[in-house]
């Protein structure tokens, strides 16, 4: 898509469509991390401030974003089930299916196992980095954001304000979007990310040429839902099954298979309670700091 393409399109109608879509039933959307991805990060005292742009969708794709499901758990044998989830692609998952059947049995204590088992939902998105604090050399790049849930929230906010004096923007417009400045406190030990905000809009950059060579260097986020990044559903039942009964003998830790980006793995990790959703489908990004807070120890 030419750039003089990209400033004439009416995008906004077309997300808000997307996520009026995406809130139906039945649609619901691997996670790697290499060095196009961005990640925030903290002071001592828990706190980090950065300014990021994200951009629009890149060429060929529509949407700006790109929602994937993973579930990650530990399961009574002190082994662990960390794997995208089939449901994805809208697919059968053994994990859901699991979950649905604890749910439905009406007995309280296999809904909580259901909750600590719940799906979680990570979305992807092109971004330029406008300002990062603690690390300087990234300014000016174009990588990959993970974000979840309430970032989410805050971009879906600015497409569509809740009070009527209030206009509505495309955050992914590159002349008429807005910087994003992006505040992390860590409130009981996990970051929290209410106080981000969108500035008021303004265009990237002052020319064309330079917008053109930004908006260049995007990444595809359609690699994160390709059929290469799922295991077959017999492959997760499988590991489903080894996670439960303990079939199979651990050999890496959980940190260590996330730090080198790895998503089959049975690994032996110190038994911690991970946070209590108030539903099984109640997504949420004290779940996404908890798992970060495990690859970090």
């Amino acid at each position: 898509m030419s750039i003089s393409a990209l400033r004439n399109q009416n995008s906004l109608d077309k997300l808000l469509q997307q996520v009026q879509k995406d809130a139906t039933p039945n649609t619901e959307k691997k996670s790697y991390t290499d060095e196009r991805l961005w990640k925030p990060v903290v002071d001592k005292s828990g706190n980090g401030y950065a300014v990021i742009r994200f951009l629009p969708a890149p060429t060929g794709e529509e949407l700006p974003w790109v929602r994937l499901w993973n579930h990650a758990f530990q399961g009574p044998t002190g082994q662990w089930y960390i794997e995208n989830s089939l449901t994805t692609m809208n697919q059968n998952d053994p994990v859901s299916e699991y979950n649905s059947a604890l749910w439905n049995s009406g007995v309280e204590s296999d809904k909580e196992i259901a909750r600590k088992q719940k799906r979680k939902l990570q979305y992807y998105s092109n971004i330029y980095v406008v300002e990062d604090t603690m690390n300087p050399e990234n300014n000016g790049k174009v990588m990959l954001y993970r974000y979840g849930k309430k970032i989410y929230d805050k971009i879906m906010e600015a497409m569509q304000p809740e009070f009527a004096d209030e206009t509505p923007i495309n955050p992914f417009d590159l002349w008429e979007g807005a910087n994003f400045k992006l505040k992390i406190r860590k409130v009981d030990g996990y970051w929290n990310y209410d106080k981000s905000e969108f500035d008021n809009p303004v265009q990237l950059k002052p020319t064309d040429e330079e917008l053109e060579s930004i908006y260049g260097k995007t990444h595809s986020l359609a690699d994160f839902t390709a059929q290469s990044n799922f295991k077959s559903y017999d492959e997760l039942k499988t590991r489903l099954d080894a996670v439960l009964s303990g079939t199979v003998v651990a050999t890496k830790t959980a940190a260590a298979m996330i730090e080198e980006d790895e998503t089959p793995f049975t690994p032996t990790f110190k038994s911690e309670p991970a946070p209590t959703p108030t539903s099984v489908d109640n997504e949420d990004d004290d779940a996404m700091s908890y798992f970060e807070k495990l690859a970090n120890e």
